[in-house]
This record gives structure tokens, C-alpha cells and sequence, in this order.
């Protein structure tokens, strides 16, 4: 199982980016997706996370400006991040809750991290 992650950059305060992450392999079944970041010196955070349901939650500090979505039939997490800010300068990780196959229990997959760093 891999968590492909991408669409990171370099931005202007204001700006927008649109992450996407591709979870591949041998999969039974994807549970939650969520994005999580971290900056230097700090520890990770959760950003946004939805159901395969499609039920959302954010973090305090994005709601308003990032939309997080999925296509679970390609097993993508999109993250919309718009009007961004200095302090959302991170790498951003996706995270899936998967199962594997139907024989193995659920657990929790990562992305390998894409940065997002925004100029003020």
C-alpha cells in the first residue's frame, strides 16, 4: 500500500494550492482520509479529515479557507487550501485508514509528505 502524495509549492499570502493524495496497491477498504501538517519546531496537527461518508471536520485554524474532499472510487483525498496564510507554511501529509485486505486489521497509512510554504 502506497499514499501518493502531490500539488505542494510555493505561494503568495492570499494564494491557493490543491493537494491530492492516491493511496495504490493490494486494498480491501479506505476508511477515513485526512490531511496533517507540520512545521519546523512543532508537532504534527491535524488540518482536515472526512469519512468515506463524506463527513468533514477542520481544525480551528483552516475553516472558512481549506475544503477537504474524496473519490473514493479512485481512493483520492483532496485538500483545497485557499487564502493562505505565512503560518500555513508546513509539509503536509495525507493519512488514510485502511484496510489492506479482508483478513487484516485497520490501521493507518502515510503520505510521504508533500511542503507548502507561503510567502508573505
Amino acid at each position: 500500500v502506497q499514499l501518493q502524495a502531490s500539488g505542494g509549492g510555493l505561494v503568495q499570502t492570499g494564494g491557493s494550492l490543491r493537494l491530492s493524495c492516491a493511496a495504490s496497491g493490494i486494498i480491501f477498504n479506505v476508511n477515513d482520509m485526512g490531511w496533517y501538517r507540520q512545521a519546523p519546531g512543532k508537532q504534527r496537527e491535524l488540518v482536515a479529515s472526512i469519512t468515506k461518508g463524506g463527513t468533514t471536520h477542520y481544525a480551528d485554524s483552516v475553516k472558512g479557507r481549506f475544503t477537504i474532499s474524496r473519490d473514493n472510487a479512485q481512493k483520492t483525498v483532496y485538500l483545497q487550501m485557499n487564502s493562505l496564510k505565512p503560518e500555513d507554511t508546513a509539509v503536509y501529509y495525507c493519512n488514510a485508514l485502511l484496510r489492506p485486505t479482508y483478513w487484516a486489521g485497520e490501521r493507518a497509512y502515510w503520505g510521504q509528505g508533500t511542503q507548502v510554504t507561503v510567502s508573505s
